[in-house]
């Protein structure tokens, strides 16, 4: 390429650069990589998602098979009231998507309402799940003594 002017210029260092990895790409043997590598980016791993649910009332996963006409087993709550419902909206008459005839005045009441449908939400799959418990976990006095033991355990020789 021919230049108007001879002195060094900040064009110059790229023509360089470019000279310099000419060179080390011809050192360096070919790469091979797998034909789907080839074809575009890697794909990113993305998080699952799941369709849980929840207890409007302390927010307890239930268990996949749960009763939808019994109680959560967490806070004993009822599970067939309107707020378990997918058709629940404050801002809509009565409360409620559907054409009910009168509203329902206690919305975490036990009800009997044809339209109820149980709420499900798709959620990400973070962490494996602890669903709730029937009976409450029992506390022990011992527990905090069995991580010091355990950490004694470690470093014994």
């Amino acid at each position: 390429m021919e230049r108007k002017y001879r002195q060094r210029g900040y064009r110059d260092r790229e023509a360089e650069d470019k000279k310099r990895e000419r060179v080390a790409h011809a050192d360096r043997p070919a790469e091979k990589r797998s034909k789907p590598d080839m074809l575009g980016p890697r794909t990113p791993r993305m998080v699952g998602t799941v369709m849980r649910a929840r207890c409007s009332n302390c927010g307890a996963v239930l268990a996949p098979g749960f009763d939808p006409n019994g109680q959560c087993p967490r806070c004993h709550a009822e599970m067939h009231c309107c707020k378990q419902c997918v058709h629940f909206d404050t801002g809509k008459q009565f409360e409620c998507t559907q054409p009910i005839p009168e509203r329902i005045a206690k919305k975490d009441a036990k009800n009997n309402c044809t339209f109820f449908e149980f709420r499900m939400t798709v959620e990400k799959d973070t962490s494996p799940v602890a669903y709730a418990a029937a009976a409450p976990v029992a506390t022990t006095a011992a527990r905090p003594n069995d991580a010091r033991q355990a950490f004694e355990d470690l470093f014994k020789k």
